[in-house]
């Protein structure tokens, strides 16, 4: 779900990339690279979430997404993180996390190439992943961690 919200609305507004690098991003060449995981190196990364802070006060939090793909479907979820060092739940089967297990907060849904959409939540201090649940993104790569805090 994408809401969309007015720039005088307050609170603090965090710029968010979903990027990839092109149609072959998902020949993962059997790297897998989940929270919890040893941090890969960066250059190996085929697709990713760029935020441009890593932290924010706790409040109401607007994320501006984007698509940043030139060929890929994207998506923006977000969750509280218990401990950086456990993977989320996540379903091999389905090749994506269990929403509902990891304590989803909201989403920007499944963004076409090139488009964008905005989530607006209050956050309570804390840490937080931001993940595509595109089937094979999350285990690709694809989130990143920001902090709330007081």
């Amino acid at each position: 779900m994408s809401v969309s919200v007015p720039a005088w609305a307050g609170g603090t507004t965090i710029h968010v990339s979903l990027w990839d690098k092109g149609a072959d991003s998902m020949g993962m060449d059997g790297l897998v690279h989940m929270m919890g995981m040893k941090d890969p190196d960066p250059k190996m990364e085929k697709m990713g979430i760029k935020i441009d802070v890593s932290s924010a006060k706790a409040g109401d939090v607007t994320f501006e997404v984007t698509n940043d793909s030139k060929d890929t479907v994207h998506e923006m979820i977000v969750a509280p993180v218990a401990s950086v060092d456990t993977p989320l739940p996540y379903d091999k089967n389905l090749e994506e996390v269990d929403e509902e297990a990891a304590g989803s907060l909201g989403e920007v849904s499944e963004l076409d190439p090139g488009k964008g959409g905005a989530l607006r939540l209050n956050l309570k201090p804390g840490e937080y992943i931001l993940f595509c649940n595109v089937p094979g993104h999350y285990a690709a790569g694809m989130w990143t961690l920001l902090e709330i805090t007081s």
